[in-house]
Parts: structure tokens; sequence; C-alpha cells
């Protein structure tokens, strides 16, 4: 595979991610770039985030909402997400050891490489505002 050429667009991507927390939709991190990169496309951004994704430099996470967020840490962690809000965020949770020793052949023969689990209920954040 030839080496991939330098695009500040795409390093603007990847640093945009690196300071947030929140695993922006490429919309949201459209709307962040517009700023500095007034010509950017909304397809640009795409484009650059499913190709950041597949070279493993960040992940997508598909939460069933019907758009990809975008997470920079590529680490092994779990997502909460708020039914409420919609929010996204690391789960400070230790992997359990049973899943790490599911790697490799099931009993019917298929090959486990991995596991993707989010966990869904209410944030802090609107846990406050409900009780107040």
């Amino acid at each position: 595979m030839p080496a991939l050429k330098y695009s500040r667009q795409r390093e603007a991507i990847k640093q945009l991610l690196m300071a947030r927390n929140d695993h922006p939709t490429a919309d949201m991190v459209y709307h962040s770039l517009r700023s500095n990169f007034p010509n950017i496309s909304l397809g640009t951004v795409y484009r650059n985030l499913t190709l950041l994704a597949d070279l493993g430099e960040i992940s997508r996470l598909r939460l069933g909402d019907g758009v990809d967020h975008f997470d920079a840490d590529t680490s092994r962690h779990y997502h909460f997400v708020c039914s409420r809000c919609g929010s996204v965020s690391d789960l400070d949770m230790e992997f359990p050891e049973a899943l790490d020793r599911l790697n490799g052949p099931d009993a019917e023969g298929n090959v486990i490489e991995g596991h993707v689990a989010y966990f869904y209920g209410i944030c802090s954040r609107c846990r406050k505002q409900s009780s107040a």
C-alpha cells in the first residue's frame, strides 16, 4: 500500500478528536472545523473519518442511533450512552477476564477476535436535572 499523503484537514480532524471526549459525529466534527477550514466539505470530513477508522487511527462507534460516532482513543475501553440526552462517554471499567479468554475458537469453530459492548442508562447530568 502506498504511503498516505499528508493532509492538513486530516491532521486537524485527528487533533480535534484527541482534544474531545464526547465522541462526536461527522456532522459535529464538520461544524467544529468550519472556522479554521471554511471550504471544507462534509464529504471530506466523512472520507477522512472513514479512512482514519479503517487505518485504526481512530475508533468508529455504531451505537444504534443511525449515525457513527468517533473516538481518538483506540485502547480497549467501554462506552456509556445516555438514553435521555444521547451523550457518549468513556466508561471507567475493567474488562472482565472471562471475556479475554473468549478469544480463539468457540464451540462451533468460530474464531472470536474481539467484542464490543455499549452500556446504556441515564447520565449524571440528566439525573441531576431530573432531581432539580
